[in-house]
């Protein structure tokens, strides 16, 4: 079986709408390993958008998953409960960033929990309006569109979005945007369009995610907290992508010095199976009626033993430390490759959160193209790399915070050439 092969099938049977980053179909993965249908050998700094954090297949999360497996797989916590969830709320109550009494729900995706959280915001409050940022993703929903600050691809063609959301503009300091300016939007927002009295919920992402990883400053997330305190609105944490780890801590708020009311989580929680939460503030998790929250696979308990496992390896394998030192090795060799590089105009991103940002060096302007052949290069020699932000034009590095030193040092020195070779044209 080929790649090609499967690819022409693909078009003939999968919607165009699904969008795909590469042609290559895998048949097996081990950690920070990919072989694909054709017996091709892939180092991954993707983790499937940040999933995988303990790597593919991890023998724990594996264990973890079999055992369950023997047991049952469903059975909707609505209709027959199981332990393993109430002690897996117990463990995030524990620690998601907050010191106050918390609760948690489970549901299955992160546009999942961005809705739910938005829900139980407006529930609690009585009020309907939400703040969101430019640059932002929070998924695919009406809802999340909504949320999201990119209209292509996520918005274009779907008609109007969902009412009493509005955007400001997040700090990016390449692009000259600063949390003066991000305050100063809300401010003008205040003034102009929406009584905050009207604010349910304000929801950004401790480091935007598909926006390009600019990482929220401390004194933003500060201002926010307080403008949130003043006016009675829900700060809303959006740790999809940022959470278990990925940050060199558990969560990126921990960062800040400061708690959100509510946490969105996903991606990284399960080790690769679907399960989302938010966990927040008790009084405003009680809001909503029974049958308010919830779904048929909400907390599905094979995703529930791997969140434990996941949980364990965390924690067992210092994966924090890790991905501070991962990251910080990263950003070194990045460095050394910009002293080459004029096209790099940006390295950022905390612990194993990484990105670099190419530009023209002749007129300083956003360079997708550049971007999209230093990754096409890195696929061509076995590396799989992820772009992302609102120009297209910033590679982000998702590797799973596992990785083997030699597949790291692989990987660096792939990524190195690919660089090379993309400024040859």
């Amino acid at each position: 079986m080929l790649n090609v092969e499967v690819a022409r099938r693909r078009d003939d049977a999968i919607s165009r709408g699904v969008g795909m980053m590469t042609q290559i179909y895998a048949d097996r993965a081990l950690n920070s390993e990919i072989w694909d249908i054709e017996g091709n050998r892939y180092i991954d700094f993707a983790a499937g958008i940040a999933v995988v954090n303990t790597g593919h297949c991890h023998p724990k999360v594996m264990a973890a998953v079999t055992a369950q497996m023997a047991k049952f797989t469903h059975t909707c916590h609505q209709v027959l409960p199981y332990e393993n969830y109430i002690r897996l709320a117990e463990r995030l109550n524990a620690i998601v960033p907050g010191d106050f009494q918390k609760k948690t729900i489970f549901v299955t995706t992160g546009a999942e929990a961005c809705e739910n959280a938005i829900k139980i915001a407006r529930i609690a409050t009585g009020r309907n309006a939400v703040i969101a940022f430019g640059g932002g993703f929070h998924g695919r929903t009406f809802m999340g569109m909504s949320l999201t600050g990119k209209v292509e691809p996520y918005k274009k063609g779907f008609g109007a979005m969902m009412p009493d959301v509005f955007h400001v503009p997040f700090p990016m300091g390449p692009h000259g945007i600063s949390t003066e300016d991000s305050m100063k939007g809300i401010e003008k927002l205040f003034k102009a369009d929406l009584d905050p009295n009207r604010v349910a919920a304000i929801i950004f992402e401790p480091v935007q995610g598909e926006g390009g990883f600019y990482e929220a400053p401390t004194d933003l997330v500060r201002a926010l907290r307080a403008l949130c305190d003043k006016h009675g609105i829900v700060m809303i944490a959006d740790e999809v992508q940022t959470g278990f780890a990925r940050t060199g801590n558990l969560f990126a708020m921990q960062m800040h010095g400061v708690a959100a009311d509510l946490t969105t989580m996903a991606k990284g929680l399960a080790g690769g199976l679907p399960l989302a939460a938010v966990t927040g503030k008790a009084e405003l998790m009680d809001a909503a009626n029974p049958g308010g929250l919830g779904g048929t696979y909400a907390g599905n308990p094979l995703g529930i033993a791997a969140s434990h496992a996941v949980l364990d390896v965390i924690e067992e394998e210092d994966l924090c430390a890790r991905a501070n030192e991962l990251g910080s090795r990263l950003k070194q060799r990045l460095e050394q490759i910009r002293s080459t590089t004029p096209e790099i105009i940006d390295i950022r991103g905390p612990g194993f959160m990484v990105a670099v940002e190419f530009a023209n060096p002749s007129n300083h302007e956003p360079d997708a193209g550049f971007t999209g052949r230093v990754r096409m290069e890195a696929l061509k020699r076995g590396l799989i790399l992820l772009t992302c932000g609102v120009y297209g034009n910033v590679i982000r590095f998702l590797a799973p915070i596992t990785i083997p030193d030699a597949h790291f040092a692989e990987a660096m020195d792939i990524l190195e050439e690919s660089v090379a070779a993309a400024r040859q044209g």
